[in-house]
């Protein structure tokens, strides 16, 4: 008998980061998302998995949620469930994606996939704790936790090894943050448990890390900023990520950051504050620009985790070339393995931004790093 795989889709995570909310859990952040044009993600990402996870497995069941959690994804890329569980609905919730992941649980599935976020992994886990293998799709705002693959594809390749018993399961950690302390501009990380996943150090992404309160740091990132900010002279707009590092620049300017969110500067003035992607694509038409960003701590992602506002449209607006990394030398020797990350949901903008990069360590030094 082949080997049975489960895949639960969470339809509406990851909506809410082009338009600057930063998550969508709960209703009236759904709602708002919606207001302000955000569109499904998710479904594009799981059809991405299974497009790769066909080319990566010859024989498997596959076992999906009904309607689009996972089932209508599963027939728009030509594949026939085994199995489809619950019910198709108009609107899901936390308590679908719980009783499907039950279910998959009592079916014996020997992987469970699922396309979320932090929000759906912790809804997983509530679901089936460490019964079973589980591995995460990243398509939320929020993807902090060490149970996700790095992208779409690389998450396919790593359940295929596994279903041929390539790979071991291990404890990985599921983190979570307050939603609304998030949009406020406070980060509050909490360990909220574990999954079990597949072993595979170089394609599974690391939980987020928050780098020391030490003067040493604060004062790599004070020369970090005063580098950058004689650069910023030069009559560019400038689009510039969340993050602590980049906040430095800003301080040094003078102007107020949006911690978590993305701000648009041009000749030391706020052009946009927690900017969405429409508001950043208005800000940078028909002038020279600049886009700068800070890999997250033990991760290294510098695109697609948590600034989902500098979109791919975005980042072709300004062009690939106009991208500047910042980042304290503790951050660049934790990398572990030394590289940096995207993932954009655009495969032709992560070509582009791949290769190796200039990264500014301190005032007047760089590092050369390769983006993966």
């Amino acid at each position: 008998m082949g080997k049975r795989i489960g895949l639960l889709v969470n339809p509406i995570a990851g909506m809410g980061g082009r338009v600057g909310l930063k998550g969508t859990d709960g209703p009236e952040a759904l709602r708002r998302a919606i207001e302000l044009g955000a569109k499904p993600i998710s479904p594009d990402r799981a059809k991405e998995f299974l497009r790769e996870l066909a080319r990566s497995i010859d024989r498997a069941s596959l076992l999906v949620g009904a309607g689009w959690m996972g089932e209508e994804e599963a027939l728009s890329c030509g594949i026939r469930p085994g199995a489809v569980l619950g019910e198709r609905k108009p609107e899901t919730s936390a308590a679908d994606t719980k009783a499907i992941s039950e279910e998959m649980l009592e079916r014996g599935v020997d992987l469970l996939v699922f396309c979320g976020g932090d929000g759906t992994a912790r809804d997983v886990m509530d679901a089936i704790g460490r019964s079973a293998p589980a591995l995460g799709v990243p398509s939320g705002v929020k993807v902090h936790s060490a149970v996700f693959a790095i992208n779409p594809v690389q998450a396919a390749r790593i359940a295929a090894r596994f279903l041929r018993g390539e790979l071991s399961a291990v404890d990985a950690e599921v983190l979570d943050i307050d939603e609304e302390a998030y949009r406020a501009g406070r980060l509050a990380i909490r360990l909220y448990g574990y999954l079990r996943v597949p072993s595979e150090d170089s394609l599974m992404q690391r939980s987020k890390s928050v780098g020391p309160d030490v003067e040493d740091e604060e004062e790599n990132k004070r020369a970090i900023a005063r580098y950058v900010s004689e650069l910023m002279r030069d009559g560019s707009v400038y689009v510039v990520g969340p993050g602590t590092t980049t906040k430095a620049i800003l301080d040094e300017l003078g102007l107020e950051k949006t911690l978590l969110g993305v701000d648009v500067v041009r000749d030391g003035r706020l052009l946009a504050k927690d900017a969405n992607e429409g508001e950043i694509l208005r800000a940078v038409k028909g002038s020279p620009a600049r886009i700068i960003v800070s890999p997250i701590g033990g991760q290294g992602f510098i695109f697609g985790r948590g600034n989902q506002q500098i979109s791919p449209e975005v980042i072709r607006a300004i062009g690939p070339e106009n991208v500047i990394v910042v980042a304290t030398r503790r951050k660049i020797s934790s990398l572990r393995p030394a590289r940096l990350l995207v993932d954009t949901g655009d495969e032709e903008v992560d070509r582009a931004l791949r290769g190796y990069i200039r990264v500014i360590i301190d005032y007047g030094e760089e590092a050369v790093v390769r983006v993966e």
